[in-house]
């Protein structure tokens, strides 16, 4: 029995074209790994700690070895329950819309608090880096209102898809399943356009991760 945690990153529920091609994919997924447990995180739902403080200070102590002073072990704890439930999950799904050609700040808040030295990534003897969630898949899917794929002539406006393989793979993801939902706003149209063709890739998609 295997742990899907699906990230939610679009505060438009029902609305939103990335939130209805991840349930297209989680409704593939069922069908398929019956035993599997699937877990959502709303992250407009979440209650995140905030990055400052004793808290940035806790991180400084943990990547120059330093202990932690008693306010700084309370602030740390609250990083580490992010990183601990998100590291027991066995795969991923991560859906989001594209904001100003990037990824909403709630997903970046979240991000901010994952990625710390010691939970999600560390460094080897000789002081290489090395990321420490590793054999793990990860489905991606993007929505945006115009189109940035291959061939668009936008490609370098995107920095959704680069950022974020790029900040998980820092911390040891290498398999990323990728399905762009675009363009949702071309014609009156498109976005159902988008999402019936998304929805395809999302139900193959399922069945063999």
């Amino acid at each position: 029995m295997a742990k899907l945690l699906h990230i939610q990153t679009s505060p438009r529920g029902g609305h939103s074209a990335s939130q209805a091609v991840a349930e297209h994919f989680i409704d593939s997924y069922r069908r398929t790994h019956r035993s599997d447990i699937v877990e959502a995180l709303n992250l407009w739902q979440s209650e995140l700690p905030e990055f400052n403080g004793a808290t940035l200070e806790a991180k400084y102590a943990v990547a120059h070895g330093l202990p932690h002073s008693p306010e700084q072990v309370h602030a740390w704890k609250g990083v580490a329950r992010i990183a601990d439930h998100f590291k027991s999950a066995d795969r991923y799904l991560v859906s989001l819309p594209m904001w100003n050609f990037g990824i909403p700040y709630k997903l970046k808040h979240y991000i901010d608090l994952l990625v710390q030295p010691g939970l999600t990534f560390g460094f080897t003897p000789d002081g290489t880096r090395k990321g420490l969630i590793t054999g793990k898949p990860m489905v991606i899917i993007y929505a945006r209102g115009g189109a940035y794929g291959p061939g668009s002539g936008a490609e370098a406006a995107d920095h959704q898809s680069p950022y974020l393989k790029q900040i998980f793979g820092f911390i040891g993801f290498t398999d990323f399943r990728e399905i762009f939902v675009e363009p949702t706003l071309a014609t009156p149209t498109s976005k159902e356009k988008a999402i019936a063709i998304s929805n395809r890739k999302a139900a193959k998609l399922a069945v063999h991760l």
